[in-house]
């Protein structure tokens, strides 16, 4: 028998304990046993990154990770993982010391004590995750992770080609420089008015697109969160949640894991 550096046992028959992995899958909600069975014999299933096509093949659920067609699947059935549209003035707390409106209102309905994945500033709404899977959430929000994340800013001013590319070619905040990864205007109209401004970035710091804005000379008058890495906030109102598609989820867990070594 042979141990990799996670100490997971690399020979199938040191798995002899385990789990059939047809029956882990079908648990999962990936398919039946008698297309997991299919699936396995295809080679379009991974255990620990490499593919296995032995149908005998027993794998421990509690560590062993299994993706098919090169997206991840999550094992544990008790994990829970939701989207929500965060209204404007919610703080991103599950208590706030101040008495504010915290998310306590949208995690009290369920079962699982669910906590949010990074925040969002009081007065900025859109999309959010709430899950009770801590290593997702400190894997998604840690810093140097960089999940990229998308932004409509409704600004004051006429926002030009010229600021767009300043945006994207970089500027100089109080901590430090910082540039986004893709910028563009949605809207512009001639005059004094509003400009609809779309960023993206993977910076996790504090109020980063307020004070990028502000500092190219367009402070931000309303500012939504469409996106987050994968997951797209869409028609979902401020205010609603839903859980994650099995298919988002897997695109979620896929991205977490990708610089997993096996």
């Amino acid at each position: 028998m042979t141990i990799d550096p996670q100490g997971t046992p690399t020979n199938p028959e040191a798995a002899a304990d385990g789990v059939r992995l047809q029956k882990v899958m079908a648990s999962a909600g990936v398919a039946s046993r008698r297309v997991s069975e299919d699936l396995i014999a295809a080679g379009r299933v991974r255990v620990n990154g490499k593919v296995v096509t032995e149908l005998g093949r027993r794998i421990h659920p509690d560590h062993d990770q299994i993706m098919v067609d090169n997206v991840a699947i999550q094992l544990d059935t008790s994990r829970r993982y939701v989207m929500l549209n965060k209204p404007v003035g919610v703080v991103s707390s599950m208590q706030d010391e101040s008495g504010r409106p915290d998310l306590r209102e949208f995690t009290e309905q369920f079962e699982e004590r669910l906590f949010n994945v990074g925040r969002l500033d009081a007065m900025t709404s859109g999309l959010l995750i709430l899950t009770n899977d801590g290593d997702l959430a400190h894997i998604l929000a840690h810093p140097s992770f960089g999940v990229m994340k998308t932004y409509i800013a409704k600004v004051e001013g006429r926002v030009t080609a010229q600021t767009i590319q300043l945006l994207q070619t970089g500027i100089e905040l109080d901590d430090g420089p910082i540039n986004a990864d893709k910028a563009r205007i949605l809207t512009s109209p001639p005059g004094d008015g509003f400009s609809l401004v779309e960023l993206t970035l993977h910076s996790g710091r504090n109020r980063i697109v307020r004070r990028m804005m502000e500092a190219v000379g367009h402070p931000v008058v309303d500012l939504v969160r469409r996106q987050f890495g994968p997951l797209h906030l869409g028609t979902l109102r401020a205010g609603d949640l839903r859980d994650l598609t099995k298919v988002e989820l897997g695109q979620l867990l896929t991205i977490s894991r990708a610089d997993t070594e096996y």
